[in-house]
């Protein structure tokens, strides 16, 4: 990373750059030997009363004192990745959203507030893609209360990571009392990949509506009810995936959503007893042939930052992180 002009080290950034990618390098307070400096890059935030403020793309908040700068420019977004398909923040959101629809929304300006009983975090926050319409204070004020009167705690869904996100709100969010309560990356992928993957796809079956049986492996429905069952069958086309197994719940799971060229999967889950057997990759392979034959020609998908085991198995199939997408929460005081 440089930072020179002419062999000196330069402050090339201010306030006015609030709101640009910036690089900077400060003086390190790690106390490690021979450690002298620390880079960050992110998204320059804020920069008030002497502290800069940047969001990494992992959603991190970096608070930096001015004083301890010893260099800093704004730099490009970050290039475009050299494998899987070529999309925007702009383009991709939209897609997410409608493949995990919630019983009931509302719009408040270009922010939509969805619930769904309580069903996912994804299904019962508020997704703000624009503008309120109103000042975030009063946008805010008003998610508390369309979420309380339903009985659900207040959730704003931002992204960070990639062009156009949302690294400004995610701050903003901060300042205004609101916690980042949990963090996945969403990945993409070219599909024809991973249809053409060596899986035994024999014994996969596929469905239009999901049943009993495959709800019986899904984990997160320990008591389905209709409003499970409403985001589950949501989205433009949505295809079912299950691997038989030796009692009624299926061995292996899985969800797909083709949505134009896009396929989403989800809800890729396998019986503890039949792991590392290839059956995940079986589940996606025939949901993945299924898309393939609707025109699909790109996937992407959700993993929690903290999946290990899932986001290796995503990596050896070719998907690449496009961005994260975090869940803010007000801030609960202690009494």
């Amino acid at each position: 990373m440089e930072f020179t002009t002419g062999g000196r080290l330069e402050v090339r950034i201010t306030a006015a750059d609030t709101g640009k990618r910036v690089s900077v390098r400060r003086l390190s307070s790690s106390g490690t030997p021979g450690s002298l400096f620390t880079d960050t890059v992110g998204v320059l935030t804020s920069w008030d009363n002497g502290v800069l403020s940047i969001t990494r793309k992992s959603g991190e908040t970096v608070r930096i004192e001015e004083s301890s700068l010893v260099a800093g420019k704004v730099v490009p977004a970050a290039p475009a990745r050299r494998r899987g398909p070529a999309t925007s923040f702009a383009e991709l959101a939209p897609v997410l959203a409608r493949a995990w629809q919630p019983v009931e929304s509302e719009r408040l300006g270009e922010w939509t507030l969805r619930a769904a009983a309580g069903f996912t975090r994804r299904a019962n926050s508020a997704l703000p893609l624009g503008d309120p319409g109103m000042p975030l204070t009063d946008a805010l004020a008003y998610v508390r209360g369309w979420y309380a009167a339903r009985g659900l705690p207040a959730y704003v869904q931002a992204s960070t990571g990639a062009a156009g996100a949302q690294e400004r709100l995610c701050a903003d969010l901060e300042q205004a009392g609101w916690e980042r309560e949990v963090s996945a990356e969403v990945r993409i992928a070219a599909l024809a990949p991973i249809g053409d993957l060596d899986a035994d796809v024999s014994r996969v079956r596929l469905a239009r509506t999901v049943d009993a049986a495959w709800l019986s492996r899904y984990q997160r429905s320990v008591t389905p009810g209709e409003h499970v069952l409403k985001v589950l069958n949501s989205g433009p086309s949505v295809w079912f995936a299950a691997v038989p197994g030796a009692g009624e719940a299926p061995a292996a799971i899985g969800r797909c959503v083709v949505d134009g060229r896009w396929a989403g999967f989800m809800a890729v889950e396998v019986d503890p007893a039949h792991r590392r057997r290839g059956l995940a990759t079986a589940v996606m392979t025939a949901l993945a042939r299924r898309a393939l034959d609707e025109g699909a020609s790109a996937a992407w998908l959700q993993v929690e930052a903290d999946n290990d085991g899932a986001r290796a198995l995503y990596e050896g199939q070719g998907f690449a992180t496009h961005h994260s997408y975090h869940h803010f929460r007000p801030h609960i005081r202690s009494t």
